[in-house]
């Protein structure tokens, strides 16, 4: 049986994995919970396993790849006397070999091969994407298309983008035209390409670059018999000519281009960084950098070195600049794939949501003369280990009860509310990064089962062990910058949630208190809690009642809610 792989979703806003390392090649022989391959997104980097027993017979795509949530990357063959290794996609090869999938086939009369139609989908981009417009075309019936070629544009409520084609092939239909909306899923169109007799591997060798126009009209004309007629002379269609080779740009790097008036010759002078020379969006973004700062600056007659440059040898990706200090003084570090990614989605979070703070002044006393009374002995007895952070998920699983609104999130014009509180927790991880694992169906866990379950999440993030489970799903974040240090700050809500708390450092500090009647002033370990919330929704009479709910919940802590 042939099992398909796919890659997973790691978070409620991933769309995209990219490919870091393949543990296994095809052909070779996997276990079930045996690690395949490792994938980077903005939330983690984690190695993906293998679901069963069998032999890796065929992998889609290559390390460095960015890949859909969904789409598959490799399939495991069970059955060892099934299989048919297929190597991995390389754009230089001139055959191209993959999975027909949602396909009909048909077999010609000389027997030797068969047609097989490729749907091509309206594609899903993103978790509230329901339909998708056409907005253009790139190709017309009988054209040849190339794996990957971008072969239409649509647009959606969240986002642009060129969809490529999934095979090497010829446009077979158009089942939806231009500014027509369908809904996601729908097919609207139909590739058609030769395959062998084993249904497994796609070889197309030769498509039509040259074809007669009478023979082109032939194939329209076929297509309800979904046969290449015999006459049809076939042949590969060459890359565009180009420097060094680039013919191929995916769709992140033509929006890129499209959006920052980046000619087509300009790309191609770009020598990517890629898998195969391939131009990203990191060898695109550092080429806008220096076309911003060329106007600035001046090139001397024969000369290739630009002055207050110090290093500049286009067409490659890499360059530094000069700032108006030594050169010398600064290390130019390229962002990893999380970073970037983080980056993005807290762009994306800061325009969507409309971000207010409030804070409040917590009493930790009761709670922190508790924990150095208890904290040991509990842990030494039941195993727990018992933090502020406890306490404060507790607090804050009871007021989202309490206010479920904060604990909703938007979906266009409509509100969701959820029946269960699904509390992230913020983890740091080393040297520099982030994750957000949630707690499922917090509200149905004590203080004790909360602190469990928060010291689990925490080892799992850091050693890498997080499932997509894990960090998808979630209603609610708190952050704790405090264990920096921090005092209070403004955290940035995690989408598509509505609020976030921020916890600050326990620190003890003279405050007033009413003593019998009179103001007294006494030593505190107090601490700051700040809600950033999106306005959209929660509104500041409900972000204070929220906050006012912690608070008091926090400042009269009883030991009944440890059990």
């Amino acid at each position: 049986m042939r099992i398909e792989i796919i890659m997973p979703k790691m978070g409620e806003s991933v769309t995209e994995g990219t490919i870091i390392k393949w543990h296994k090649k095809p052909g070779d022989t996997v276990k079930k919970d045996e690690i395949l391959f490792e994938i980077s997104t903005d939330k983690v980097d984690t190695e993906i396993p293998v679901q069963s027993d069998g032999i890796l017979a065929e992998v889609l795509f290559n390390e460095g790849d960015t890949i859909e949530v969904g789409k598959t990357v490799a399939y495991i063959e069970t059955d060892a006397a099934e299989v048919q290794i297929i190597a991995p996609v390389v754009e230089t090869q001139k055959e191209v070999k993959a999975v027909p999938v949602n396909t009909t086939e048909n077999t010609n009369p000389s027997g030797q091969e068969s047609v097989t139609l490729i749907d091509i989908p309206m594609p899903k981009m993103g978790e509230s994407v329901m339909e998708g417009t056409i907005i253009k075309w790139h190709k017309s019936i009988g054209d040849a298309v190339k794996k990957d070629e971008t072969i239409f544009e649509i647009s959606t409520d969240k986002v642009d983008t060129e969809v490529p084609s999934p095979a090497e092939g010829i446009l077979f239909e158009i089942l939806a035209q231009e500014q027509e909306t369908v809904p996601v899923g729908t097919t609207c169109g139909k590739l058609q390409t030769a395959v062998a007799k084993d249904g497994y591997s796609e070889k197309l060798t030769e498509t039509l670059a040259k074809s007669e126009p009478a023979a082109m009209h032939d194939v329209i004309a076929q297509n309800a018999a979904r046969v290449i007629p015999q006459d049809i002379i076939l042949k590969e269609v060459q890359p565009q000519e180009a420097v060094e080779g680039n013919s191929f740009f995916s769709p992140l790097v033509m929006n890129i281009a499209q959006k920052e008036n980046v000619s087509q010759s300009e790309l191609q002078s770009l020598k990517g960084t890629g898998i195969g020379g391939r131009v990203t969006k990191k060898d695109i973004l550092a080429y806008l950098e220096f076309r911003k700062l060329a106007p600035a600056v001046k090139i001397e007659p024969e000369k290739p070195i630009i002055r207050r440059v110090q290093e500049v040898v286009l067409p490659k990706a890499q360059v530094t600049f000069e700032t108006g200090i030594a050169s010398a003084g600064v290390e130019r570090i390229p962002m990893d794939n999380i970073r970037q990614k983080i980056m993005q989605h807290m762009i994306y979070s800061r325009d969507t949501s409309v971000h207010v703070t409030g804070l409040v002044e917590v009493d930790m006393g009761g709670i922190h003369n508790y924990l150095k009374e208890k904290k040991e002995i509990l842990l030494k007895q039941e195993g727990i280990k018992l933090t502020y952070m406890s306490f404060i998920a507790h607090a804050t699983v009871k007021a989202l009860r309490e206010f479920p609104l904060v604990n909703a999130s938007i979906e266009n014009m409509a509100i969701l509310k959820k029946k269960s509180v699904n509390l992230g927790i913020a983890v740091a991880l080393e040297p520099n990064g982030l994750i957000v694992p949630n707690i499922k169906n917090s509200h149905e866990r004590n203080l004790f089962g909360l602190a469990k379950a928060i010291g689990e999440i925490a080892e799992k993030a850091r050693t890498k062990k997080l499932t997509p489970d894990d960090i998808s799903g979630g209603t609610f974040t708190i952050t704790n910058y405090g264990v920096f240090g921090t005092l209070f700050g403004t955290p940035i809500i995690n989408q598509p949630e509505v609020a976030i708390l921020g916890v600050g450092a326990v620190v003890k500090r003279a405050v007033v208190v009413e003593i019998n009647g009179s103001d007294a002033i006494v030593i505190k370990p107090m601490m700051y809690l700040t809600l950033s919330h999106d306005h959209r929704l929660v509104d500041g009479m409900l972000g204070g009642k929220f906050l006012k709910s912690i608070k008091d919940h926090l400042e009269n802590f009883s030991e009944k809610e440890l059990f």
